[in-house]
């Protein structure tokens, strides 16, 4: 659970270093149509990381609560992600991480055993849930790593 925690802390600055020195151009690049910018990603992860804070919170603090999942493409297609400010949410992800750092440091063994339950995918532990936040932050950033190559073979043409 320690090494989980740890990169749990590491998230915003995993983040940060995948896109430091992009310009905007690359930053704003779709690899298709249907393919999201770096971006978009970014704005997708935050809000991503405003839901899953309450659900990891719901779990510590009631028995066994409901938790639900959100529509990511709806969201990406209808919040205006390209309108929004890329580091207020980069600010954002960073601030909903350490607001979750204390309560992490001071988790049971018992705690990581508590129970969400997603209506649509069933039961989950915290720690699975943890471990989702995890892998969700490492999935999204080797996205970004094939979005910057795209761009890079896209801009050879």
């Amino acid at each position: 659970m320690e090494e989980l925690i740890k990169e749990y802390s590491l998230g915003f600055t995993m983040l940060r270093e995948a896109i430091e020195g992009l310009t905007d151009e690359e930053m704003r690049y779709k690899p298709g149509p249907d393919k999201w910018s770096i971006h978009q990603i970014i704005i997708h992860v935050t809000d991503s990381e405003i839901s899953s804070t309450s659900r990891l919170k719901k779990v510590l603090a009631e028995h066994e609560p409901i938790l639900n999942s959100f529509d990511q493409d709806a969201w990406a297609n209808n919040l205006g992600y390209d309108l929004l400010d890329r580091e207020q949410y980069m600010l954002l992800f960073k601030l909903l991480r350490c607001s979750m750092q204390p309560i992490l440091e001071h988790l049971t063994s018992e705690q990581s055993k508590r129970v969400g339950v997603y209506e649509d995918q069933g039961r989950f532990t915290f720690k699975q849930l943890l471990e989702y936040r995890v892998q969700h932050v490492r999935d999204h950033i080797d996205q970004i790593k094939r979005v910057k190559k795209a761009y890079q073979v896209n801009q050879t043409y």
